[in-house]
Parts: C-alpha cells; sequence; structure tokens
C-alpha cells in the first residue's frame, strides 16, 4: 500500500520567516517563474505582513504571501487583503491545504482589521489561481456573467490606483508591473479545453497578456455569507468570523 505524505500549513508574521524559510521561497518561486530575482522577492515580501506556508514532509511546497491593511474607500474605512506572491508546485495541486489555510488566515484576521467592508484584493497572471474565486466565493468581480455593479468597478479602481499607480490600467482592469513574473514553460498558458469552463474562458479573454505577465485584477467581499458551499467546507472557524 503506498501512503502519501499529507500537506500541512502555518500562517507566519513576515518578521518571524527564518533564512531557511526565505531560501526554500525564493527557489520555489524562481524555479516555477521566469524574470524572478532575489532583489524582486525580497522587495515584495518587506511590503507584505503575513505568508502562509504549505509543507510536505519538511519541505514548503507553496506559499502565498499578504498585506493585510486598512484605508478608505469614499470617506469610509476599509479593510483590505492583498495577495502578493503565490505560487503551489504540482504535487501540492490536489490538496485542499492552501484554500483552507487561506481562508481561514483572513477570517482570523478580520479581528485585527476590523472596520468597514472587508476585501480581497487579487491580482492574477494565472487562470488556476483565478479559478479559486467562483470556487470559493458567491460574488466576485469581474466574472462572466455579469457586469461589475458601478460601485464594486470604482472600488476596484481606487484601490488599484492606490496600490500600483500608472502600472494600473483603468480601461483593461490590468496591472502591468515594471517587473512582471512570467510562469515558466511548464506551467504558462491554458490547457486544451480548459477555456471550455467560462470562468476559464473569460480570464484567457480579459487578460490576453497573462502569459507575458499581464496581471488581471480582482476583487470579493470576504465574508461567511459569500462564502459558497465549498467555501464552507474549507472555513471551519467561518462562524466565529
Amino acid at each position: 500500500m503506498i501512503q502519501t505524505v499529507e500537506t500541512s500549513a502555518r500562517m507566519v508574521a513576515r518578521a518571524d520567516l527564518t533564512s531557511d524559510d526565505l531560501a526554500c521561497m525564493y527557489g520555489l518561486l524562481s524555479c516555477y517563474f521566469e524574470g524572478v530575482t532575489r532583489e524582486h522577492f525580497q522587495s515584495d515580501l518587506a511590503e507584505k505582513n503575513w505568508a502562509i506556508l504549505i509543507e510536505r514532509a519538511g519541505r514548503i511546497v507553496g506559499f502565498t504571501t499578504i498585506l493585510a491593511y486598512e484605508t478608505h474607500f469614499e470617506g469610509d474605512p476599509i479593510s483590505v487583503i492583498y495577495s502578493g506572491d503565490t505560487i503551489v508546485a504540482p504535487e501540492a495541486w490536489n490538496s485542499q491545504t492552501m484554500p483552507r489555510a487561506w481562508i481561514e488566515s483572513v477570517a482570523a484576521l478580520r479581528a485585527e482589521y476590523p472596520r468597514g467592508l472587508y476585501v480581497w484584493l487579487l491580482i492574477t497572471s494565472g487562470f488556476r489561481t483565478y479559478r479559486f474565486l467562483p470556487v470559493f466565493w458567491r460574488s466576485f468581480f469581474p466574472r462572466y456573467d455579469c457586469q461589475t455593479p458601478p460601485r464594486w468597478k470604482h472600488l476596484i479602481e481606487t484601490l488599484s490606483q492606490e496600490r500600483f499607480g500608472e502600472q494600473y490600467d483603468p480601461i483593461k482592469g490590468i496591472v502591468k508591473l515594471r517587473h512582471p513574473q512570467r510562469l515558466n514553460d511548464q506551467l504558462v498558458g491554458i490547457p486544451p479545453g480548459r477555456c471550455d469552463d467560462p470562468h476559464v474562458g473569460f480570464f484567457a479573454s480579459s487578460n490576453p497578456g497573462h502569459t507575458s505577465g499581464d496581471e488581471l485584477v480582482c476583487l470579493t467581499e470576504l465574508s461567511p455569507e459569500n462564502l459558497t458551499s465549498a467555501g464552507r467546507r474549507m472555513a471551519s472557524v467561518f462562524p466565529q468570523w
């Protein structure tokens, strides 16, 4: 009988990441992305305050970085989770550890950022990350089956211009980073047939430059009520959210 080693997750404050953690994170990112330099990795990480590490048999096989912060929109406070560098090695794609850890982590962070609407600001050049939205969240934007409501469109533009400045194209809803990271040949592109999924097809048409590292800006409300049934199964702590 073949036994598979399960993955586990831990959320770590950026300041508490060890030199071994950092070396493994950089190694994993540079393995699957082109254009990654240690300087850019360290610069991006310095802007974040948390990381979620996915491990198997003592090895980091995935991670995502998080910037949790408060800003203002139309005169009111708003709390934001912004996702930074994210990668999961193919060997851990079938694991639910990352979505479970991510949802439970942002639920826990709500206690530290309790004011106003709580949203996830996501930029993505990969359809797999975009596909996370319809699987776990009932409402998110942009999406194939409805127009983005004016207030949400304004919020996306406000947060994007605040964070990315001239790198953000409000007409296309795309961020063109000065130093884009492009998935390598193993992961870049969308496999044949996947665009039959309307969400994947929408991502491809909305972000035609994704293979060059262009990032589609997405936004969703982080709340228990906005979780899909799959999201609720991931979030064992959501009743206390």
